[in-house]
């Protein structure tokens, strides 16, 4: 599990409006274009400074790409960094806090001790 990488990808897109509604639109293909592009790159760092070995498992990829929070908070991704995305992503279609009920009806299920978020 690579939840590093998975952290990663939920804070980057977060903060790249650009990329938010990319991935809301096409997310499939937005998880691809930032494992490719974005995956790598050493954040608050020269542009020219990468590493090259950081994937995400095949899980994880489905979970990102078909927009299933809940598995993403079972997998360990840190809840706050899925809630804030997703707020982003879809609060629009919901009333007013009608997107925070939906998740934590979702993630009712849950109980304590939550997944480890450890990285």
């Amino acid at each position: 599990m690579s939840k590093y990488l998975l952290n990663k990808f939920l804070f980057t897109v977060d903060r790249d409006p650009e990329l938010v509604e990319s991935y809301r639109q096409d997310p499939r293909a937005t998880v691809a274009r930032w494992e490719e592009e974005y995956a790598n790159r050493i954040l608050n760092c020269v542009t020219g400074e990468s590493s090259t070995w950081l994937r995400l498992e095949d899980a994880e990829r489905e979970a990102l790409a078909t927009h299933d929070y809940v598995t993403l908070f079972e997998m360990g991704a840190h809840p706050f960094l899925t809630l804030t995305l997703f707020i982003g992503l879809f609060e629009r279609d919901h009333l007013p806090m009608g997107f925070q009920t939906e998740y934590a009806r979702r993630l009712a299920h849950m109980s304590l001790p939550y997944p480890d978020i450890a990285t």
